[in-house]
């Protein structure tokens, strides 16, 4: 059974848009599992209005129009037992029922895996703009499509899409943050519940199937490392569910995944050129899979023109899969999951910290941003690369000539005096002038040393163990 967690901000969001007056059609998209149908029954439980849900399926025109017929006469009939609508042979005396039907009330329609329906019809657009057009736009009605299919969604809003110009709204569904895996796992102490998250990120479907009486890599063993099952077939289903061609793209995101960050490295491993290498990254940006980093201390004006971009996967699963679970199908194949813990387990602990570890240090310091309880106000928060100096966590104010840099360690013994030293002795290298305020943050998982401490007190830096980090991202989960 789905469960559902968190949410608060999506319900807002659809409490405001539904509470307007008049008509509304809204655009509702995310990746697959995360939890768009559950976010969305519940909410539609939640506003006592009628209620009427189709999900549409790969099938033929007929076929797809017969079914949206059968949920209205479910919905419009309650008290029958399998009500059979009429045949219609046109779509347009479908949507002209659908009207009589809904009346002057206000109802919420939920269309789910809106793409579906487009493939089986691709003039149900069409018909459907017809109807909004003509039948529905001056009743009290909030019509929402939804789906995961995140190209075919947002082509819904280009100038050449039947419905462009008459979607009201539209909302993307991302995975849930960090601090909702203290309700998935409670077991789990915030130490495990960071590697999960760096494996699974906070995708509900994948944090239901683990099980916190047992290990993370007891949990790995069942659910990553078998032969069959959602793990197994995940990447390639998610990624053909996205996209059509999916060898060159799977090639790209393979290449990033295992460290090639910069287009020239990403060029050189998939065999693409430099010209034809930049449609797919666009591409992969625009569906949510990759994201293109900049040093944060690159100036705005340059922002837009600099060649210093790295790509990183977004998705934590498919970061994990095409970093340990691919190059090792043999293993998968031979069910020899010790041997493949043991080669993952080599790697885990630094895979965990780069990934996870220190995009969580980063919005840790976003959220400490938000609330004003930072010693400067940034306009960006980020990291910083060079050929001189690399810091995890930077947050940056041009205007006001400050900056926080900020060293993550994920390693299991407390963070000693010569890492406070070491940012400490690197900033002049980092901030973009000398006469910039500077500012420090320490995260640590195993927290800090005595000598540490005192050396941080010196430059008045902040010190961040995991317990408060943990605890901070929590409280304003909850705020």
């Amino acid at each position: 059974m789905a469960r559902f967690v968190d949410r608060q901000r999506e319900f807002r969001e659809l409490d405001e848009i539904q509470g307007e007056r008049g008509a509304h059609l809204v655009i509702v998209y995310g990746r697959r599992r995360v939890g768009k149908t559950t976010l969305l029954l519940e909410w539609m439980k939640h506003t006592g209005l009628p209620c009427l849900y189709w999900v549409a399926r790969r099938e033929t025109p007929d076929a797809c129009r017969q079914n949206l017929a059968r949920a209205l006469w479910q919905w419009a009939y309650p008290g029958e037992q399998n009500p059979e609508p009429p045949r219609f042979e046109l779509w347009s005396q479908l949507f002209e029922q659908l009207a009589r039907m809904l009346g002057d009330r206000p109802v919420i329609l939920l269309f789910d895996e809106f793409p579906y329906a487009l493939e089986s019809d691709p003039a149900f657009a069409s018909n459907l703009q017809a109807a909004w057009d003509h039948l529905l736009k001056e009743k009290p009605v909030t019509l929402i499509l939804a789906g995961s299919h995140i190209g075919m969604m947002v082509e819904q809003l280009s100038y050449h899409a039947p419905l462009y110009g008459r979607i009201t709204a539209q909302l993307p569904i991302d995975p849930l943050p960090f601090a909702t895996l203290a309700e998935f796992l409670p077991n789990y102490p915030a130490a495990e519940r960071v590697a999960t998250y760096a494996v699974l990120g906070g995708v509900p479907a994948y944090l239901e199937r683990f099980d916190d009486t047992q290990s993370l890599s007891a949990n790995m063993r069942r659910h990553l490392f078998r032969r069959a099952g959602m793990f197994r077939s995940e990447p390639a289903v998610l990624i053909s569910d996205l996209v059509r061609e999916t060898r060159t793209y799977e090639a790209v995101l393979r290449a990033v995944a295992t460290s090639n960050h910069t287009p020239a490295e990403i060029a050189a491993v998939t065999g693409l050129t430099s010209s034809n290498l930049p449609p797919y990254l666009t591409r992969l940006r625009d569906l949510g899979l990759i994201e293109r980093r900049l040093p944060a201390t690159i100036p705005p004006d340059q922002r837009r023109t600099t060649t210093r971009s790295r790509y990183h996967l977004r998705d934590p699963y498919l970061r994990f899969y095409f970093r340990f679970i691919e190059p090792n199908l043999d293993l998968v194949e031979q069910e020899l999951t010790d041997v493949l813990w043991e080669r993952i387990g080599d790697q885990f602990r630094a895979f965990v910290g780069l990934t996870a570890f220190e995009e969580l240090c980063r919005e840790w310091t976003l959220v400490q941003a938000r609330a004003g309880r930072l010693p400067m106000r940034p306009e960006l928060v980020g990291s910083h690369w060079s050929a001189d100096a690399q810091v995890d966590v930077v947050a940056i104010n041009w205007q006001e000539r400050a900056i926080l840099l900020g060293e993550c360690k994920w390693g299991a013994d407390p963070v000693d005096r010569a890492v406070v030293r070491e940012l400490i002795e690197k900033a002049p290298q980092v901030a973009p002038g000398p006469e910039w305020r500077i500012h420090y943050a320490y995260f640590a998982r195993a927290g800090f040393t005595d000598a540490a401490r005192a050396e941080a007190e010196t430059v008045g830096a902040i010190l961040v163990d995991l317990a408060r980090l943990d605890g901070d991202l929590r409280v304003a989960l909850s705020a």
